[in-house]
This record gives structure tokens, C-alpha cells and sequence, in this order.
């Protein structure tokens, strides 16, 4: 098998809120993800996406994934799509780093697999674990009470876990986390991740204030070096998800004690088959870990859906479902949460088909 033609869209995903506001006065209004479609010689089609959360978050951005799959895409024609390790180092030897480029291909060409074996993606990296699995439910950085009464509305939706956007005003924060915290049950799981957003001594303030409420922290500071000097000040459990970004800092941050969960974003890795690899490590040395990505549609939250139902159930701290988060479907066939629950699709590969009205022309196409 080979691929004979690459094909790349884009669309606007917008948001049913309105918009997305998180540490240091970011926001987006409209999500601009990258598709990417993979036809083969032998009639077998897969595909991708990578929607970066805006240029302003991690090293990435949407214009810039889809110029550098421009640079990749030559290399990829008459390339063995199912030869996914081969693949992964050839894309590393034509564009040094910018792994979220590579993500969306990377995803496509599990599809293929997945498709060419009758197989969805979820046995092939490794089998699921349980009916479903339970989902996370951003919550928007607004005023404290603001952000409780969406708490309360989620709950009601079925969620029981919830990420509170901090990173701002360290006072404001500790008021954001303990209002949230009164809405929820014992049971219930309440994290509050700050984005980088605090400087240590806010950082610190924080912890210290919120010290009897049932709270994970997350990422409360822009260096994985500031996240283990308020690690180490604080009793309360603590979650990695921007520092953590290959095998390198994963493994130093479980030998400094520097986490109790990771967050594994696939395109931070560069797509499934690295993100598997972490997912694996982690499994292996005991960190559980939130399975996710920056952002996207229905086909990134199909992939985020396949690696999640394959990972054991204990080691799954939580999982989203960012297609209800937006306005636009691109894709049928895709998993949707049911009660705060999710789970993977069971037909072959991806086990998502394009709306192709909804993704319009392609931006740019390629092929031998």
C-alpha cells in the first residue's frame, strides 16, 4: 500500500459558549482546525486533525500546521502508510520538531491501518477497557459565581469531573476554586489548572489558600523547574500537562516525585503512535494520566476517544470530548458523550466519514 494523494482542509469551529477564556486573559471565539485527508493506492482513505488552542498557548499554530504539512506532504507520496514507526522518523528526518505538524498525519495513517486490518484504532493500541469512560468538562475562566453556576449545569448533564480555568488574580482564584467546590458532590472531581498562568509567590498564595478543599492543581506555572518548587509546597495532588511534552521530562518528573497525574495531548507528541508510547510509559511506572489534545472537532475527539478506551481504566485520570464543545460537525460517525460518559467507536479505524460540505474546498492537495 501506498499513499497516492494528500489532501488538507480548514475550518472554523465555533464555540457553543460563545468563547473560551483561560489564564492570563487569553481567549478564542472560533477554533481553526487542520484536515487532513490520505488516499492510497488500494482505495483506502484515512484521516486527520490538529487544531491548535490559538497561537498564544504552546509553540503551535493553525497556519503553521498546515505549512508545514505542505513541507511534509511530497515526502509522504508512494510512502507505506501502515509502516507507522518508519513513518514517524521519516517526518522527523524532513521537518525537525514542530511535532503538532506531524500529528494530524500521524492519526490518518492509523485510520488506514485500522481500516486495512477491519479493525478499529482502540485494538490496535491494545484492546478496551470497560463499556466507557468518564469525561472531563472545561470550565471557562469567568467571575467566581459565574463559573459555579456552569459547574452546577454541567453536573447536571452528567459530568462529575471538572477543570477550572485559573491562572489569574491569585484571590479572585482561591474564591473561583472553593465557590465551584460547594456545587460538588464528595465523589466528584475538581482540578484547577492555571495554565502557566501564576508566578510562584501567586502560585504559592493559591495553594496555600485552597489547602482544605478537594482540589487538584494543575500547571500552575510556566516552567516544569516553578511547577516543582509549588509541587513541593503543597500536599495537595498535583497534575503536569504543558512541561510534560516527550519521554525525557515524563521520566524526570516521575523521579523528582514532580506529578500525581500527566496530561497527554496528542499533538503535543506528535500524534498516536507517540502518544501511545507515553501512555504505555505512564501505565508503566504507575502516573495516571488525562488523555486529550488542545483543541478540535469530531475527528481529533474520535482519536482522543480510541487511545483513552485503550488505556486500563485505573490509569485513566479523565478524557474530552471537544465536539461538544463546537457549533459544526465535520464528521459523521463520531463518538459523543452520553451522561459525561464516552466511548471509543467500534467499526473500523477512526470510525468517523467527513461531512465534506462542512470542510468545503481543499487549501492545498498533493500526490504523485
Amino acid at each position: 500500500m501506498k499513499i497516492r494523494k494528500i489532501s488538507v482542509y480548514q475550518v472554523d469551529l465555533p464555540l457553543h459558549e460563545g468563547s473560551y477564556k483561560w489564564a492570563s486573559g487569553k481567549s478564542v471565539e472560533v477554533f481553526d482546525s487542520t484536515i487532513l485527508r490520505i488516499e492510497t493506492d488500494v482505495g483506502i482513505e484515512g484521516f486527520g486533525e490538529v487544531c491548535p488552542l490559538g497561537p498564544v498557548y504552546l509553540p503551535s499554530y493553525a497556519a503553521g500546521a498546515r505549512a508545514g504539512i505542505r513541507e511534509i506532504a511530497p515526502n509522504l507520496i508512494g510512502q507505506d502508510p501502515t509502516d507507522l514507526a518508519v513513518l514517524v522518523d521519516n517526518m522527523d528526518k524532513w521537518l525537525k520538531g514542530h511535532p503538532y505538524v506531524k500529528s494530524a498525519i500521524d492519526i490518518a495513517c492509523w485510520d488506514i491501518l485500522g481500516k486495512a486490518g477491519g479493525m478499529p484504532v482502540a485494538k490496535l493500541l491494545g484492546g478496551t477497557y470497560g463499556e466507557d469512560f468518564a469525561l472531563y468538562r472545561a470550565i471557562s475562566q469567568l467571575a467566581p459565581k459565574e463559573m459555579a453556576d456552569n459547574v452546577r449545569s454541567y453536573k447536571e448533564e452528567g459530568y462529575t469531573k471538572f477543570q477550572l480555568k485559573v491562572g489569574g488574580n491569585p484571590r479572585e482564584d482561591i474564591e473561583r476554586i472553593k465557590e465551584c467546590a460547594k456545587v460538588l458532590d464528595v465523589s466528584d472531581q475538581l482540578v484547577a489548572d492555571a495554565n502557566c498562568g501564576w508566578l510562584m509567590h501567586d502560585a504559592a498564595k493559591v495553594v496555600n489558600g485552597v489547602k482544605d478543599v478537594n482540589v487538584y492543581i494543575e500547571q500552575p506555572c510556566s516552567s516544569y523547574e516553578e511547577c516543582l518548587s509549588i509541587r513541593r509546597r503543597t500536599a495537595l495532588p498535583f497534575v503536569l500537562d504543558e512541561s510534560i511534552d516527550g519521554l525525557g521530562i515524563l521520566l524526570r518528573g516521575f523521579q523528582e516525585g514532580a506529578m500525581d497525574v500527566v496530561n497527554i495531548k496528542i499533538s503535543k507528541f506528535g500524534g498516536l503512535t507517540r502518544a501511545r508510547q507515553a501512555r504505555d510509559l505512564c501505565v508503566s511506572l504507575g502516573i495516571a494520566m488525562t488523555i486529550e489534545d488542545t483543541w478540535g472537532g469530531d475527528i481529533i475527539t474520535s482519536a482522543i476517544a480510541h487511545l483513552a478506551h485503550s488505556t486500563p481504566e485505573e490509569f485513566l485520570f479523565s478524557a474530552t470530548d471537544f465536539n461538544s464543545y463546537v457549533t459544526k460537525s465535520i464528521a459523521e460517525g463520531a463518538p459523543h458523550r452520553i451522561d459525561g460518559r464516552m466511548a471509543a467507536p467500534t467499526t473500523a479505524g477512526l470510525g468517523v466519514a467527513p461531512i465534506w460540505k462542512a470542510l468545503g474546498d481543499p487549501v492545498f492537495q498533493c500526490e504523485g
